[in-house]
């Protein structure tokens, strides 16, 4: 099953799809509305429901922080290829109005964000970018600000050889 799930995952259709399924994401109400054929750009919204309000009535900071948690690295991840490794390696988020109603956050990987990756990594080097999305309500307010930083590193021959 997992090379059945594994295949599936690779193709931008197939990812949407599982991650729309997956528990997490199922149960925090969080949706991915579009990702591209070229993994570079990925939209996804979150409603506001009783199972992840928190106790003022508002969006849960933490399902907040959940819906925009592995995109940069998956969409990096897809882009690159197998010859490259690609972790989260930390985050920060500031909240700063309630959440209320549906919130949307929009990714988005430009050519040359790739190829600063790539120049950053040619050698072997790790590179560790930092990127920012905005989670916003309906009306366009910002809700929060999420920094992610991603670790990502070129394989070297003998990594390459072991897989």
């Amino acid at each position: 099953m997992r090379n059945w799930l594994s295949r599936l995952a690779r193709s931008p259709k197939g990812l949407q799809w599982f991650l729309n399924l997956y528990g997490p994401y199922l149960g925090a109400g969080v949706r991915v509305d579009y990702l591209a054929e070229d993994f570079r750009e990925l939209k996804v919204s979150m409603g506001l429901h009783w199972y992840n309000r928190n106790y003022v009535g508002t969006h849960f900071g933490g399902s907040l922080y959940s819906m925009v948690d592995p995109f940069y690295m998956l969409m990096v991840m897809n882009v690159l290829g197998k010859d490259y490794i690609v972790w989260d390696k930390s985050a920060e988020i500031d909240f700063q109005r309630p959440g209320k109603g549906r919130v949307h956050a929009s990714f988005k990987l430009t050519d040359a964000m790739i190829e600063t990756i790539r120049e950053h990594t040619a050698g072997g080097d790790k590179y560790l970018p930092t990127w920012e999305v905005s989670i916003n309500d309906d009306r366009g307010e910002r809700v929060a600000k999420v920094k992610k930083t991603l670790y990502i590193r070129r394989k070297s021959a003998n990594q390459e050889a072991s897989e």
